[in-house]
């Protein structure tokens, strides 16, 4: 290929890509939500574990966690939002 020819594949080729792409963007996202969400219960299944050894009012072990809840929600929330938005594009 000389330098001013340019790579053009066909379309049918950037299509195939692109789906195969979206894909494995869409088996990815769904890989990360299902990780965060078995952290998020792991979280607060040992949390509530610990409070209870320790013989703490399950009000105050929650408490304690509620801002990493709260960050690991709002992740959970913006990775749905983008799987949602792959799987309709689709």
């Amino acid at each position: 290929m000389s330098e001013n020819e340019e790579f053009n594949p066909s379309d049918s080729d950037n299509e195939e890509t692109v789906a195969n792409s979206t894909d494995t963007n869409v088996e990815e996202l769904a890989e990360v939500i299902a990780e965060f969400e078995k952290y998020r219960e792991r979280l607060v299944n040992e949390t509530m574990t610990a409070a209870q050894k320790a013989k703490l009012p399950q009000k105050a072990a929650m408490a304690k966690i509620e801002p990493e809840l709260a960050k690991i929600d709002a992740g959970l929330e913006s990775l749905r939002a983008q799987l949602a938005a792959l799987t309709t594009n689709n």
